[in-house]
């Protein structure tokens, strides 16, 4: 049986008046890497800041180990951070840095010897001992930052986005690099970021928030394949997201038309959100489609096309490795366990239909560049 070791239990806070986390509950069980995701603004920062003392809640209580430790400032909680920015002296050369802290704890010099050597071993960073911090790449950087937040040995290490200042292809490698020096280490990781993928690739559990309110929480799996609202659906992969009728049991109305499917549990007539990944549905010959359309754009991604399918105004995203031009008349077909009813909520009606695709693709590059922006002024 996983041991708890953090509970947050109806925590709120308020900046200004301005309420940014809305009653959150939330245990974190031990040796575990759990990922708090969620747009610009959601509440996600604002949760790990409370769990590393940098801020007190306006109300409820931080237990960790069953101690309620709202009062204990953050040096004094055995719980370490590594930011975006990583922080590290510029002065100091590598080694310098690693040791730090355990300079600031008193310990013997043979053993910071020992614990930054160890620590360099663990983060692939051996032999860089006397290197000047501006003379590392970023992905170094990241590694030297993670490396001095371990060797005092933290029972939880807090990480707030410290991938994002990293390119792609480094990100990805030092997703792997994360999950791995966690499960060797076996302590707790807990990891914010708004990227779906570092959530869903690295994660045991995923707490999904917006508005400051968690949404849902589940593993990487349950997230993806049972989301509990349109807003989940959408922030989690690709959508798309219909209004429906749940007829009986198994049986759900879209578009006037009823389909099979595994869902049970709902009332009879009960409007609900329908759920359909774009991968989950195949294009075949018009005449054998449980839906046809008519093909309006294409969108090639490498391993797969992007293909948008209107269907009676509705535009469908499709992913498959099949090319169909644009204008073409085609099917669409998804079996019943594709298909995946969800309750109706406040986010009913604002996602899923793809009529502005490529607005949408401008639109979270925008979005993209002024997160970045806010999280720069936050800081200065």
């Amino acid at each position: 049986m996983p041991k708890e070791l953090i509970r947050l239990v109806d925590c709120c806070m308020a900046f200004d008046g301005e309420v940014v986390l809305n009653n959150i509950n939330l245990y974190i069980n031990d040796s575990k890497f759990l990922t708090l995701l969620g747009p610009s603004g959601c509440g996600k920062t604002t949760t790990l800041r409370i769990i590393g003392g940098f801020v007190k809640p306006t109300s409820g209580s931080v237990l960790f180990d069953g101690v309620r430790i709202n009062d204990v400032p953050p040096h004094k909680r055995q719980v370490n951070t590594v930011f975006q920015r990583y922080a590290l002296f510029p002065h100091l050369d590598v080694y310098d840095n690693i040791a730090f802290g355990l300079r600031i704890a008193k310990l013997p010099e043979k053993e910071i010897a020992s614990r930054v050597g160890e620590m360099l071993r663990l983060v692939g960073m051996t032999g860089f001992e006397e290197r000047r911090i501006d003379s590392l790449s970023g992905g170094q950087m990241q590694r030297i930052a993670i490396a001095r937040a371990l060797v005092n040995r933290p029972k939880v290490l807090l990480l707030d986005e410290p991938l994002g200042a990293l390119d792609l292809r480094l990100r990805k490698d030092m997703q792997n690099e994360l999950k791995r020096i966690q499960q060797q280490l076996g302590i707790t990781f807990i990891y914010v970021t708004h990227d779906q993928e570092e959530a869903l690739t690295m994660s045991d559990t995923v707490v999904v928030m917006d508005k400051g309110v968690i949404q849902q929480i589940g593993t990487p799996e349950e997230i993806y394949n049972e989301p509990k609202n349109a807003f989940v659906a959408d922030f989690i992969g690709e959508s798309n997201i219909l209004d429906g009728i749940m007829i009986d049991d198994r049986v759900v109305e879209i578009f006037g038309r009823r389909f099979p499917c595994v869902d049970t549990g709902f009332e009879k007539r009960e409007p609900v959100d329908v759920v359909i990944r774009p991968e989950d549905i195949d294009i075949v010959p018009s005449e054998n489609g449980q839906l046809s359309g008519t093909v309006t754009s294409v969108t090639f991604k490498g391993v797969h096309y992007d293909i948008i399918v209107d269907f009676r105004g509705f535009k469908w995203l499709i992913q498959t490795t099949d090319c169909h031009p644009v204008g073409a008349a085609v099917g669409m077909r998804f079996n019943p366990e594709d298909i995946h009813i969800m309750k109706r909520s406040e986010y009913s009606g604002m996602f899923g239909d793809y009529s502005s695709y490529s607005a949408e693709y401008d639109e979270i590059g925008d979005a993209e560049a002024a997160e970045g922006e806010e999280e720069t002024a936050y800081e200065e």
